[in-house]
């Protein structure tokens, strides 16, 4: 199976999620939010394919991550690819963040979307806003995006945030 990244894996992030990170940029975005800080992913022709196994591979010889972090681009347009990759760090013991320019809530009417988030452990959701950019929101770029705990909201049907990330 193939994906189509935006660029090389990122190890060693610490502002995409708590903790040290690896993170995979998918490319191709539907948002085309003002101001986005990746605009160069927005193309769905962009970036480069690669297999699936090829990225668990990186991931499975990474040292000293604490987690996966998906952004982009959007990974929920590649819910699939996404889904495996993150099914094999689950097994590796890592925890699982997603961010996405969908809401929650249109993510439950994507089937394929609700298979990736059974991986997911927190989905930061919306599209970035510009007018509510703030450097308080932690792991966020504006207040309206929220961290939502994905286990809790698919078991309710609905957004549960995690409150230690609220923004007042």
């Amino acid at each position: 199976m193939e994906i189509r990244l935006a660029c090389d894996i990122q190890k060693d992030s610490v502002v995409d999620g708590p903790g040290i990170r690896t993170v995979i940029w998918t490319q191709g975005c539907p948002h085309h939010c003002k101001f986005c800080h990746n605009p160069e992913t927005h193309s769905f022709k962009g970036g480069k394919v690669v297999w699936v196994s090829d990225v668990i591979k990186e991931i499975e010889n990474s040292e000293l991550q604490d987690g996966i972090t998906f952004s982009g681009g959007d990974p929920m347009m590649q819910p699939i690819p996404c889904m495996e990759i993150a099914k094999r760090c689950k097994e590796l013991g890592l925890n699982i963040w997603c961010y996405t320019g969908f809401l929650f809530e249109e993510l439950l009417e994507k089937p394929d979307c609700v298979e990736f988030l059974k991986y997911v452990d927190a989905l930061v959701d919306g599209k970035f806003e510009n007018d509510l950019k703030s450097y308080s929101a932690k792991f966020r770029g504006s207040k309206n995006q929220r961290i939502i705990n994905v286990k809790a909201s698919l078991k309710k049907k609905k957004a549960v945030c995690f409150r230690e990330y609220i923004v007042k």
